[in-house]
């Protein structure tokens, strides 16, 4: 098992604030995070919870690890 779980996109949001992300536009009901260093942007949408599988994929963009986004989501 994964230790992974939906999550609230504001709880989400503070991972992002955390490892150095920021705003840039909301378009439609998603958000979109920008790093420099980023292949891509790291988009999720406004929903109550965030699916696991937008959490994976976001994570392999910002290149974190599970083990190191749930010590870090425990931080926050």
């Amino acid at each position: 098992m994964s230790g992974l779980s939906s999550t609230n996109w504001k709880d989400f949001e503070k991972f992002l604030t955390f490892v150095g992300c920021h705003f840039v536009r909301e378009k439609g009901d998603h958000r979109i995070w920008i790093r420099d260093g980023l292949k891509r942007p790291v988009v999720f949408p406004k929903d109550s919870d965030i699916p696991v599988f937008i959490i994976r994929n976001n994570l392999r963009v910002l290149d974190v690890s599970v083990p190191e986004y749930l010590e870090i989501k425990g931080q926050c």
